[in-house]
């Protein structure tokens, strides 16, 4: 009989586990001893913290990134093919959105395993249900282009199909280019268009609000290295 492959959430950033994972991911995390990661030593670090009772040692860790060998991944589900419950975990929030876990939840699929997702915080979605944005339809885009012309014209092109669609555009960037989304942002938006901008979220710091374009052009935020979420609508073409 094969094992289950659980969908493992954490923390968004440096909180209690307890302040944001529900009892039912700690009874889960309290019996795997197979786990998928992005980072092992993070994975090490936030196991400590929710599963005092378990020897780090005794638990087996396979890291899935950017540098993962390609060769190598096929075999990330050997113990649940061999009968172990495993564990796939993000390195903040939950796996397999806008994260390499991906692949292996659909390599799960074809090998027959079964896979269980455990409810945990998603910054794309608690960004959106806070925005008062459209939460029916919207796209989720991931990272914008590093060079800024093509960065620029990305954007424009999003809030046109906003306007036409009606569909709330999401984006995210690397921290330390955050300002530089701004800076984008309300250079080539209209000036209507709606703008949230959710960083730090479920932290002390957190920091959530939706302005139009130009309201943010007279006071832009300071979040420069805080993980963050933009949510872009448009209203009108004026």
């Amino acid at each position: 009989m094969k094992g289950d492959l659980y969908l493992v959430p954490t923390v968004l950033g440096n909180t209690l586990p307890a302040e944001v994972l529900p009892a039912s991911v700690f009874d889960v995390l309290n019996r795997l001893r197979h786990y998928i990661v992005e980072d092992i030593r993070t994975a090490r670090r936030f196991i400590k913290k929710t599963c005092s009772s378990v020897p780090i040692d005794d638990i087996c860790f396979m890291e899935l990134n950017k540098y993962t060998d390609e060769n190598e991944v096929s075999g990330f589900l050997k113990y649940a093919q061999s009968g172990f419950d495993t564990g796939l975990l993000s390195e903040a929030g939950v796996p397999c959105i806008a994260d390499p876990g991906a692949q292996i939840t659909a390599l799960a699929h074809k090998s027959g395993i079964r896979v269980i997702p455990l409810s945990g915080p998603s910054s794309i979605i608690l960004a959106l249900m806070a925005s008062g944005l459209n939460g029916q339809n919207f796209t989720f885009h991931g990272y914008l282009p590093v060079r800024s012309d093509e960065r620029k014209k990305y954007l424009k092109k999003l809030e046109q199909e906003s306007y036409l669609k009606g569909y709330s555009q999401i984006i995210m960037e690397t921290p330390f280019r955050n300002m530089q989304v701004i800076d984008a942002i309300t250079s080539v938006c209209k000036s209507s268009t709606l703008l949230c901008i959710a960083s730090d979220i479920t932290l002390e710091s957190e920091f959530i609000s939706t302005r139009s374009v130009s309201q943010w052009a007279k006071n832009k935020p300071d979040i420069h290295k805080r993980p963050a979420i933009f949510i872009i609508q448009s209203v009108d073409r004026k």
